[in-house]
């Protein structure tokens, strides 16, 4: 019987997360609230291996079956028999956590959910449900079907069984773990690059460098294969602004507090490159 998995929400995180596991056997159900997102959804899956059929990495024959197990739907029920389900909705502590709520409810006993959060404690996430043994951090990286990381983080609760569904279902989709061992705000991955993007941000809101030599400093001087600045662009300002301030706010660390400048940014619609302007011009 084919394993199966629900991904709640279709935006580029939760649409990678649905490509992979499809591609690796999974008979995935993607959940969106509007027919609109989830043909947005579909299309961008479609095309994302389409290039990799361009680039010789996958057949047309595995890919037309991998569009095939990938089932489109703005009906919540449809959770229901999934084996792991995780949410990839928008970074934001109140809707997660009702969501998580709500899936509890809905799910069957074996069901692990799993949250894509990138800086909210998954103890606070887990709170919200009954079943905080069964909830776990699933960390994706975007491009998801591109970078080769998957972060997955233990909140205080959560059982060694769930711990290692996860893993078992990260790995089968060609993702190598690290484990969040404490589950501290921002894990380790968001924590790292948080403070590297808001230090960069800081040295370019004083006038120190301009943003092109902040992030050749970090590609030359240390091997970065991007710059931080380059990186809040990619990932969204305004996402990166939000993670930031999640750390900032549950450890009250100086610095991870968002600059000015990010704010500003966020406040004019300059969110990076699905904007056409960030730090630097797209």
């Amino acid at each position: 019987m084919a394993r199966k998995l629900a991904v709640i929400g279709a935006g580029l995180m939760g649409s990678g997360i649905a490509q992979v596991a499809a591609q690796a056997g999974w008979e995935v159900t993607l959940r969106d609230l509007t027919d609109d997102a989830l043909t947005r959804a579909r299309s961008g899956i479609e095309s994302s291996l389409g290039r990799f059929v361009a680039k010789g990495r996958l057949t047309a024959e595995l890919a037309e079956e991998t569009l095939g197990r990938v089932a489109t739907t703005t009906d919540l029920d449809a959770a229901a028999e999934a084996d792991i389900v995780v949410e990839a909705v928008f970074e934001r502590f109140d809707i997660k956590a009702e969501l998580l709520r709500t899936l509890d409810g809905l799910v069957k006993d074996t069901a692990v959910l799993a949250s894509n959060t990138s800086a909210i404690p998954i103890t606070k996430l887990a709170a919200a449900t009954a079943h905080p043994e069964r909830v776990v951090g699933t960390h994706f990286f975007s491009p998801v079907p591109v970078m080769a990381l998957c972060e997955l983080v233990r909140g205080h609760r959560t059982s060694d069984e769930t711990l290692a569904a996860a893993r078992e279902f990260a790995e089968s989709t060609g993702k190598t773990c690290i484990v969040v061992e404490r589950d501290v705000a921002g894990f380790v991955t968001t924590r790292l690059i948080s403070a590297l993007v808001v230090e960069a941000v800081k040295l370019y809101e004083s006038g120190v460098a301009t943003a092109e030599d902040i992030d050749t400093a970090c590609r030359l001087g240390f091997g970065h294969a991007m710059g931080p600045l380059a990186t809040a662009d990619l990932t969204g300002v305004d996402i990166l602004m939000h993670a930031t301030e999640n750390i900032h706010t549950e450890s009250a660390d100086g610095k991870f507090a968002p600059p000015e400048i990010m704010r500003r940014m966020v406040d004019a619609g300059d969110l990076g490159r699905k904007s056409g302007k960030g730090f630097f011009a797209y």
